[in-house]
């Protein structure tokens, strides 16, 4: 697989909707995201997000290009852990043209979609963008803890809250 970029995926979701008149509205949450961040060297071979709109479509036009994605209506079902409550409310549009639309989780929220799913991969993204946006492990358990709220009572949460505790620890410790 080749990696993907976020300017090929823009081209390529341009060309999606001058061939089907399907307009995209993308919440881009893995490693795209993180280019979207300024991690330009974050390698990824996947479109992962939050799709507003018709799914089918876009899935088969994506394949047909050999590019993988993983999309959805609701990241928050995701997961057990849901998302912190107004999530989408928060988002920014990181690009914008007629038929298009990207765009990312505000950074404490992308942190936690990282956090819900506990990889190495997914705290290192974490880090980077809590560095780079000066999240506070205040600020990330203040969100965990309205994410947990907002959950269905499982062990799972145990073990986030783990996650988010060993986190905000190694960020207190830097």
């Amino acid at each position: 697989m080749q990696p993907l970029t976020l300017n090929q995926i823009v081209q390529d979701l341009a060309e999606y909707y001058r061939q089907t008149g399907n307009a995209v509205d993308l919440l881009l949450i893995g490693g795209l995201a993180l280019q979207a961040y300024g991690y330009a060297e974050r390698v990824t071979i996947d479109v992962d997000g939050e799709l507003v709109g018709e799914l089918d479509p876009l899935m088969t036009f994506l394949q047909q290009r050999q590019i993988p994605a993983d999309l959805g209506e609701n990241i928050s079902g995701w997961s057990i852990v849901a998302m912190p409550p107004g999530y989408r409310e928060r988002t920014s549009v990181w690009y914008e043209e007629p038929g298009m639309r990207l765009r990312l989780l505000a950074p404490v929220d992308f942190i936690l979609a990282k956090l819900r799913r506990g990889t190495d991969q997914d705290l290192d993204d974490a880090e980077y963008v809590a560095t780079q946006y000066e999240v506070s492990p205040a600020v990330v358990q203040a969100s965990a803890d309205s994410a947990i709220k907002a959950s269905p009572q499982d062990t799972a949460l145990f073990l986030f809250k783990k996650t988010v505790e060993n986190f905000c620890q190694r960020k207190i410790s830097e």
